[in-house]
Formats: structure tokens, C-alpha cells, sequence
């Protein structure tokens, strides 16, 4: 095995032109535990922990521009108001020790179903920008999951940053997990209220081949706020609606069974997930902006 170690980000990508077999390799959570293990044996690792570009991160006006390597303990520290969600999840991963290596682009070049930032980048509805010595081009995270721990990078390509919506709404994450550290999840789920387009997002974990979204729920949700006019007079979720909501998010699970947990406790957990999180997120919103609209109705 074959370690590669550029000293620039123009050297990583002449690097992986020349090797597009290359392993990237930042925090290592996944590719060492692999390599230990002996479930897989790379002929290239590539280095990127001397690129200082990728451990940068830009807040602007409506946009977060964020490094694939800025570590998770950074986005804890310095972006849970611009970014909750991804905040939340960041909480969540592994160890502090791991979390004070490992970021987002690792988890999205795994692209492991039970990955805990997929929720949030999913609800909070990101592009992810990669480039290769041909240029870069942005992938809406929509379309980046191809497959079980498959993604839409060409061969020749890496993650340069992730660029999230600044938040104009409450965020959630949460997960189940055999234990609170350590844990690869049994099933994650994330939502994101977006007032400003008058829309919520969903992330699943876990629960499918790849990360999704519960689109139905969604549409559902979208549906009803409007029609209830809940996004101006700030009237509380009622049960019927939260109820239906968790059960749509529930049905767009596509599980299996495993060593952490059976395919019908997972749509069952998931369901209960988006519930609380649906109740969650609106009375934070009813307290930072629907509560004096229900007061002046």
C-alpha cells in the first residue's frame, strides 16, 4: 500500500488524476477500521490532512460554505446557529477524539446509509462541490447517494466543500443507537422548517439502501401548514397531523434486518423520531415567531 501525501489542493488533484484509485483519507474513520480489520486492502491512500483549504469555512449572507475536513468539534463550536442540524448531528459522531479528525466529506465519500451528517445535509437541502484537474462542478445532495456506499464522484474526483442554506428555521437530528458514543446508528433522522419557502425537509439514516428523504411526508406536511394556515397564525401541530407525519415518514423507510436492529423496528423508530421532531421544531418556531402572530390573530 502506497500512502500519497500532497501538500497542496492541486496536488491532491493531479494526485488523483494519476491514481483515481486513490483512497482519500482525512479522519480515517471508516477506511482504517476497514483496513484493520483486513476487509479491504487500497493500493493508494491519499493524505489531505496538509490541505489547509479543506478545513476552512465561509458564513456568508444565505449561504455556509464548509471544508470537507473542517472537523465536526468546529461545526459544535462555531455554526450551530448558522447550521443546527448539522450542529445536532455533529454531537452525535462517534468520540470526541474522532470528532475533533473527522468531517462531512468523509462521511459523504463513504456515503454509508447510517452516516450521521446525511440527515441533516439532506433536510437542510446542500450542494456538495467537487473538482477534479478537469474542473468542479456542484452535486445537489438529492442526487449524490447512488447506491449502498456508493456516490456520484467520477473516478478522478474529490469533495472540496459543502455550501448550506444559513438556517431560517428550527433544525433537528436525533438517533437510535445501542449505546450514546461510539455507535454506528440503528436509525437517524433529521427535519428542517424553512419559512422562508414556506417548506420542511426531511433526512432519514439507516433506514434504506441509501440516505433518503421522506418525500410523501413531506409533501403531506407542506400540504397541511399552508392549507391550516400555520405558517402565519402560529396555531399548534395538532396530533392528527403529527401523527400522520410520522407515520408517512415511516413508510418511506426501506430497511433490512441486522445485528443492530430489525427492519420493522426501524420504520417503527423513525416514525416516532419524525413525530417528536416535527413537535420540536414548530414550538421552537412558534416561540421565535408564531406566537405573536396567534396573539394578533
Amino acid at each position: 500500500m502506497d500512502f500519497l501525501r500532497p501538500a497542496s489542493w492541486e496536488e491532491a488533484l493531479a494526485a488523483k488524476a494519476e491514481y483515481p484509485t486513490a483512497v482519500p483519507i482525512a479522519g480515517g474513520t471508516d477506511i482504517m477500521v476497514e483496513i484493520n480489520f483486513d476487509h479491504r486492502r487500497p493500493e493508494y491512500l491519499l493524505d489531505l490532512n496538509r490541505i489547509e483549504l479543506l478545513r476552512e469555512w465561509e458564513v456568508g449572507e444565505e449561504v455556509t460554505k464548509l471544508g470537507a475536513s473542517v472537523p465536526y468539534t468546529q461545526i459544535m463550536e462555531n455554526l450551530r446557529t448558522t447550521l443546527p442540524g448539522l450542529a445536532l448531528a455533529s454531537h452525535t459522531v462517534a468520540s470526541p477524539q474522532i470528532r475533533n479528525r473527522g468531517g462531512v466529506g468523509g462521511n459523504l465519500g463513504c456515503a454509508s446509509p447510517a452516516g450521521d451528517s446525511h440527515p441533516a445535509l439532506l433536510a437542510a437541502g446542500c450542494e456538495v462541490e467537487v473538482e477534479s484537474v478537469r474542473g468542479s462542478r456542484m452535486i445537489p445532495i438529492d442526487e449524490f447517494y447512488t447506491g449502498v456506499k456508493r456516490n456520484a464522484l467520477a473516478a478522478d474526483e474529490l469533495i472540496k466543500s459543502v455550501h448550506l442554506k444559513n438556517a431560517t428555521g428550527p433544525q433537528q437530528y436525533s438517533k437510535v443507537g445501542t449505546r450514546n458514543a461510539m455507535v454506528i446508528a440503528v436509525c437517524g433522522f433529521g427535519l428542517a422548517l424553512h419559512p422562508d419557502t414556506r417548506t420542511v425537509r426531511t433526512g432519514i439514516a439507516s433506514a434504506a439502501p441509501t440516505p433518503i428523504r421522506a418525500k410523501a411526508a413531506e409533501e403531506f406536511l407542506n400540504a397541511a401548514l399552508e392549507e391550516g394556515g400555520f405558517w402565519d397564525n402560529g396555531k399548534v401541530i395538532t396530533p392528527s397531523i403529527a401523527k400522520q407525519f410520522g407515520e408517512l415518514a415511516s413508510g418511506a423507510c426501506n430497511p433490512i434486518d441486522d445485528v443492530r436492529g430489525t427492519a420493522k423496528y426501524r420504520r417503527h423508530a423513525v416514525g416516532i423520531l419524525a413525530r417528536r421532531q416535527l413537535v420540536w421544531t414548530w414550538e421552537q418556531y412558534r416561540g421565535t415567531n408564531g406566537r405573536s402572530l396567534e396573539g394578533a390573530a
